[in-house]
């Protein structure tokens, strides 16, 4: 996991942006604002979330899949880990 704690600054930044997003969203329904705005802010949150999920998956891949040191078993892991996390994501 060290790969995570390297960007850990960025992909935290990135969450507490979607978070924000998703704020505005509770704060838009609340107060009763249109629907075309609120589709838009909802819109937008899910391709902040589908952009963190393409950089972590891009990163697993990357250090639990590709990375030239790692031995059959290991690539073997990480490939059941992603594919475990990419089926419950599309659902």
């Amino acid at each position: 996991m060290s790969h995570i704690k390297t960007n850990k600054d960025q992909l935290v930044a990135r969450v507490r942006r979607i978070a924000g997003q998703v704020a505005a969203i509770e704060r838009a329904l609340e107060t009763d604002t249109g629907c075309a705005v609120v589709l838009q802010q909802v819109a937008a949150a899910r391709g902040a979330i589908n952009g963190l999920m393409d950089e972590i998956i891009e990163d697993h891949l990357r250090e639990h899949v590709a990375h030239p040191s790692l031995d059959d078993a290991a690539r073997a892991r990480g490939t059941d880990e992603l594919i475990a996390v990419i089926r419950r994501y599309a659902k």
